[in-house]
């Protein structure tokens, strides 16, 4: 019944977007959008303190390139299933 099923988790974009039997667009894992060399976002020293200590630290985000990642979906008009999924990978 869903037009798209759209997963996130590892923030590593997959590369297995198809459309199921039923016409419902899917991906595992979308991605991220967001500093290309970094940890989800942010400075990789201070995630990384932050794991290994598990003491609250602050994060800062830190400059560089964007990466982009998203899926472009179409679906049909007259029932809501998927027509096409795409994949989008950017850097910015």
């Amino acid at each position: 019944r869903a037009g798209a099923v759209i997963g996130t988790h590892s923030h590593v974009q997959t590369a297995d977007e198809r459309i199921l039997p039923g016409g419902t667009a899917y991906i595992t894992d979308v991605g991220m959008t967001g500093l290309k060399n970094s940890v989800l976002g942010v400075d990789r020293e201070g995630a990384l303190k932050r794991f290994l200590t598990r003491i609250p630290y602050r994060l800062t985000i830190t400059d560089g390139e964007t990466i982009i990642n998203a899926v472009s979906i179409e679906l049909k008009r007259e029932d809501g299933k998927a027509k096409s999924i795409d994949r989008i990978f950017q850097v910015a």
